[in-house]
């Protein structure tokens, strides 16, 4: 079984042709889209930072060090972890494009969760 391809892509783009499964990782939906005009696959809030993390962070760059640390910790709960499975389960199956609304991508939960699915293969 060989792991595909993760992808990190901002929710308000448009879906391409080779995103495979389009995974909506954020707690929260995104503000100013509707349900029914967003091409997504999962939305898997589970596996999403808390709301405190979240709010802590407040996606200042400077302090994305010390949230991925915080993040891969709170991923590695129970509650959690059943989430973060199935998002492993996926990627050994299909190219999957994690979906964030955030602006910064690269400075997102998006971003920290594609590392992790990398560093498991």
């Amino acid at each position: 079984m060989t792991a595909h391809d993760i992808r990190v892509r901002r929710v308000y783009d448009q879906a391409a042709p080779d995103d495979g499964i389009r995974v909506l990782v954020d707690r929260v939906w995104p503000r100013g889209l509707r349900k029914d005009a967003v091409v997504l696959d999962e939305w898997l809030k589970e596996v999403a930072p808390s709301t405190e993390l979240r709010k802590w962070y407040g996606h200042v760059p400077e302090k994305f060090a010390q949230f991925e640390a915080r993040y891969r910790d709170e991923l590695g709960t129970s509650s959690a972890r059943g989430a973060l499975d199935h998002l492993r389960a996926l990627v050994s199956d299909s190219t999957v494009t994690l979906l964030t609304a955030t602006k910064d991508v690269e400075h997102s939960q998006a971003a920290v969760l594609a590392g992790l699915l990398r560093e498991s293969r």
